[in-house]
C-alpha cells in the first residue's frame, strides 16, 4: 500500500506532499490541475522514462518519493532478498533526476539500478489510465492478460527459455553443418597439399644447411686457393711462421739458461707452436677434401628450388611448411570429430524439440481451460457495470490437434508466447455478431472492459495498490454510479487511487484529495489538500454544478456522500 508520496521539482510540482489511506482514495481538480502529473510522477517509480524535461524550469533535479507498506510474508520479500535490498515490511523508493544526467535510484536507502525498480514496481502499483485502453485495443497484449488471469506467465516463459535455446542450438547446428561442408570441399585440396609436403621429406633447417654447402662448392677453386696458401705461409714455406716460431723456442731456451725469467716466454711460444701446427694441418686436410663437384651443385640447388617453391605456396620459412603440414592433419582430423560433434547437437535438438512442443501444448491446453472462466467472469463483471447481454469471448487461432500429439507442431515456428494467437472478441448487443474489440468498443464500453478485467486481474494478483486514471471516461448518470460501486469493491482488496471529473464516481471515496493549480510568486503551482467531509461534500457539489455552487448541488452532494 502506497502510505506516503512526495515530489519535488516535477513539471508545474514544487513540492507536495501526500499521505494516501487504505480503500478508495479519490483525487479530482479542475483540467489541467496537474492531476495526471502526479500519475507521471508514481509511474516513476515503477520505472518509468525519466527525461531532464519533467525538471521544473529553474531546479537543477526533480525527486519523487514513495514510502509503501507491504505484508511481511508477501512474495515481494523474496525478490528484495535477491536484489541484496533490506526489508521488514517497509519500502521507500526514492528517484532523483538530474539535469546533469545523474540520475539515481535507492530501494530502502541501498543503491538500484533501473531494471531492479523496474521488476519491483509494477508489484507494488498497477496503473490503469489511457494507455491501458491502448493496450487492450492491440491483440497482441490480449495473451499476456490472459495469462495474467490464469497466472500462466512462469508456464510461459518455460516454452519461451526452451523456445530460444532451441532457436540457438539450430543456429549452431545450421553453422556447424556450413562448417562441415566448406571442410569437405577443401578436403581434396588439403590431401594433395599434404602429399606434396610428405614427398618432399622436409627436414627442420635443411634450406639452411643447403645453402652453405652450394657455398662451398661453388666457391671451392677459391677456398683451395686460400687453405693452401696459408698452409704454406704456417707450415710449409722456407720461412714459415712455425720455423720462425721454432727458432724463436731454441734461442729464447739459451737465454733462460742466463734469467730464468724467459721460461714464460719459451712455455707461451711452445704452446702458439702447437695451435699453428694443428691449424696448418687443419687447412691441408682442408685443400685436399676442398674440390669442385659440378654434380653435387646441380643437385643442391635442384632441391633448394623445391624448397623455395614450397615456402611460398604454404609459408615463408621451412618451419612454417612443416607447421602447415600439421595443421593439414588437424584439418582432415577436424571433420571426424565436427561431424561427431552435429551427430551430438542434432540429438540434443530433438529432445528440446519434443520438450518445446510438450510444454506448448499444455500451456495451450490451460489457456483455453482460463479463456471459459475470463470470459464468464468478464461477462459478469461488466453484466454488473451496466452491459448486461454482452458476450465476452477469447478467440484463439488455428485449432491445435491435441490427438496428434507433439509430431503435430511445427516446432521451428513456435512462438516464445507459445503455439496461441488470441483476441478479445465483443457484442455489446444481444443477437449481434462477435466482433474484435478494438472495432466495436466506444469509449465507455472500453473503460468498463477496462475496469472490468483490472478488477478481475487486481483480485487475483499480489498488487497492493490499483491506481485508476480516468476510468470515467466516455461513462456518466447510473453506470458511473456502478463503476463507483465497483471501485469500492475492489478497494476492499487493494488501495485504490482514482482520478475522476463524476461526482458518482468521487462520493464514493473514503479519502478525498483536491487537486489545484495556483500562482505564488509568479510561478504556477500545483498543490493537493485531502478534504474532510464538508470541503468533500463542497467539491462533489462542484463537480455536479460547474463553477456556480447552488444549494440543491449541495443538498445532491451531501445526499450522495451519505
Amino acid at each position: 500500500m502506497l502510505v506516503r508520496l512526495c515530489i519535488s521539482n516535477f513539471a508545474i510540482i514544487s513540492h507536495l506532499e501526500i499521505g494516501f489511506h487504505p480503500g478508495l482514495n479519490i483525487l479530482s481538480g479542475e483540467t489541467g490541475a496537474g492531476k495526471s502529473i502526479i500519475i507521471n510522477a508514481v509511474n516513476l517509480l515503477l520505472g518509468g522514462r525519466a527525461s531532464s524535461e519533467l525538471i521544473r524550469e529553474g531546479a537543477d533535479e526533480a525527486r519523487v518519493e514513495g514510502q509503501f507498506h507491504v505484508p511481511v510474508d508477501s512474495p515481494i520479500r523474496e525478490m528484495l532478498e535477491k536484489m541484496d535490498i533490506p526489508f521488514d515490511g517497509e519500502i521507500i523508493i526514492k528517484r532523483t533526476i538530474s539535469r546533469k544526467g545523474k540520475n539515481r535510484i535507492t530501494i530502502n536507502g541501498s543503491i538500484a539500478s533501473l531494471s531492479m525498480l523496474s521488476h519491483l514496481g509494477p508489484r507494488l502499483i498497477s496503473i490503469s489510465g489511457q494507455h491501458a485502453n491502448q493496450v487492450l485495443l492491440n491483440p497482441d497484449n490480449h495473451l499476456y492478460l490472459l495469462d495474467d488471469f490464469a497466472n500462466l506467465g512462469h508456464h510461459r516463459e518455460a516454452v519461451a527459455e526452451r523456445v530460444r535455446e532451441f532457436k540457438q542450438l539450430s543456429s549452431e547446428i545450421s553453422r556447424l553443418a556450413e562448417e562441415i561442408s566448406r571442410a569437405e570441399e577443401r578436403q581434396e585440396l588439403a590431401r594433395f597439399q599434404a602429399e606434396e609436403i610428405d614427398r618432399a621429406g622436409l627436414r627442420p633447417g635443411e634450406d639452411k644447411e643447403l645453402e652453405e654447402e652450394r657455398k662451398k662448392i661453388k666457391f671451392a677453386e677459391q677456398l683451395f686457393r686460400i687453405a693452401g696458401e696459408c698452409y704454406g705461409i704456417l707450415y710449409d714455406d722456407e720461412d714459415a711462421v712455425i720455423s720462425r716460431i721454432s727458432h724463436c723456442i731454441r734461442e729464447l731456451e739459451r737465454g733462460t739458461q742466463i734469467d730464468r725469467t724467459l721460461e714464460g716466454a719459451v712455455h707461451s711460444l711452445t704452446v702458439a707452436m702447437a695451435e699453428v701446427e694443428e691449424a696448418a694441418y687443419g687447412l691441408r686436410d682442408y685443400a685436399e677434401g676442398a674440390q669442385y663437384d659440378p654434380d653435387r651443385l646441380t643437385q643442391i640447388e635442384d632441391r633448394i628450388y623445391l624448397l623455395n617453391q614450397l615456402k611460398r605456396k604454404y609459408g615463408p620459412s621451412l618451419e612454417d611448411v612443416l607447421a602447415y603440414r600439421e595443421g593439414l592433419s588437424d584439418t582432415m582430423e577436424g571433420i571426424a570429430q565436427k561431424k561427431n560433434l552435429l551427430a551430438e547437437k542434432q540429438k540434443a535438438l530433438e529432445v528440446i524439440r519434443d520438450e518445446v512442443s510438450q510444454r506448448a501444448m499444455d500451456l495451450s491446453r490451460r489457456r483455453r481451460e482460463a479463456a471459459r472462466k475470463l470470459e464468464s467472469a468478464v461477462e459478469e463483471e461488466l453484466k454488473q457495470l451496466h452491459m448486461k447481454g454482452t458476450s465476452f469471448r477469447v478467440r484463439f487461432g488455428a485449432p491445435v490437434d491435441q490427438n496428434k500429439g507433439r509430431a503435430s507442431l511445427a516446432v521451428d515456428q513456435i512462438r516464445e508466447e507459445g503455439i496461441d494467437e488470441i483476441e478479445f472478441m465483443i457484442s455489446p448487443n444481444v443477437g449481434e455478431p462477435l466482433r474484435p474489440l478494438a472495432k466495436i468498443a466506444s469509449g465507455g464500453e472500453l473503460s468498463r472492459i477496462v475496469l472490468a478485467l483490472k478488477s478481475i486481474l487486481a483480485r487475483i494478483g499480489s498488487v497492493e495498490t490499483v491506481v485508476f486514471d480516468e476510468v470515467d471516461a466516455g461513462i456518466s448518470g447510473a453506470t458511473a454510479d456502478i463503476v463507483g460501486e465497483k471501485l469500492l469493491a475492489l478497494s476492499e482488496k487493494h488501495q485504490v487511487l482514482c482520478i475522476t471529473h463524476l461526482p458518482q464516481i468521487a462520493s464514493k471515496g473514503q479519502a478525498h484529495f483536491l487537486v489545484k493549480k495556483q500562482v505564488k510568486g509568479g510561478r504556477t503551482q500545483t498543490t493537493i489538500v485531502e478534504l474532510d467531509r464538508k470541503a468533500k461534500i463542497m467539491e462533489i457539489a462542484r463537480l455536479l454544478g460547474g463553477k456556480e455552487i447552488t444549494d440543491r448541488a449541495i443538498s445532491r452532494a451531501e445526499e450522495m456522500v451519505r
